[in-house]
């Protein structure tokens, strides 16, 4: 099993390819923690773990909430005693609006889900795993042609952060890579596809890969 013995945080994993994910990173021997906005969608997923006898709870989270965020990590290390992974899933898309209709209230409304949240899970995340001299950090930033501009700017900035990451903590024996699908994440089957690329990422495998983008779009 490629992570037996670590601990992984994914979030948004009630659904789609968070959920594929938590499904195979605890297949693989990881203790993961399942969170979600939506605690019944998190059960769910749980429960999908726990029949088949692999290791995981389930944590409520809004990633907007500074507060939250902190929970969720806390949570983790409380339950398992450390933190190895973590798997950013979470993603809004605007509708298709365009430049020139978006509104403040859409704009920011993204951007806190896709960029900021994201931001405050890494920032927790860092100093635990600076301590340790070593963490795994997976984010989903995934891009659609017929993506609205707040989609598009706040999926950009991911792959920036994750860029800046890698390339700031590599020396920490810290990775940080991104998964950019051009598919619906929300289908099982890219689900798993993507779940197989998060995998390789968070695994030995890919020790010498960090501050990547992987693309997933099936394109050949």
């Amino acid at each position: 099993m490629k992570l037996k013995g670590k601990v992984a945080v994914v979030t948004g994993a009630g659904s789609g390819v968070g959920r594929a994910i938590a499904q195979r990173f605890a297949r693989e021997g990881a203790k993961v923690v399942v969170s979600d906005k939506n605690i019944d969608a998190a059960k769910e997923t749980l429960s999908s773990i726990e029949v088949s006898g692999w290791v995981a709870f389930a944590h409520r989270a809004d990633i907007t909430r500074e507060e939250d965020v902190e929970h969720l990590i806390d949570a983790a290390i409380e339950h398992f005693g450390t933190f190895d992974i973590l798997v950013n899933t979470i993603g809004m898309m605007d509708d298709t609006v365009p430049a020139a209709e978006i509104t403040d209230e859409r704009w920011h409304r993204v951007l806190d889900v896709n960029t900021t949240g994201m931001m405050r899970t890494i920032r927790k995340a860092l100093p635990i795993f600076i301590k340790k001299q070593q963490g795994v950090i997976i984010n989903i930033g995934g891009f659609a042609n017929g993506a609205g501009f707040a989609s598009m700017a706040s999926m950009h900035a991911v792959l920036g952060m994750t860029k800046n990451v890698g390339f700031q903590y590599g020396n920490e024996g810290i990775r940080c890579n991104a998964i950019a699908p051009e598919i619906d994440v929300e289908l099982d089957s890219s689900g798993e596809e993507v779940a197989g690329i998060a995998l390789f990422l968070a695994s030995e495998d890919a020790a010498f890969v960090n501050g990547e983008v992987i693309r997933a779009d099936a394109s050949g």
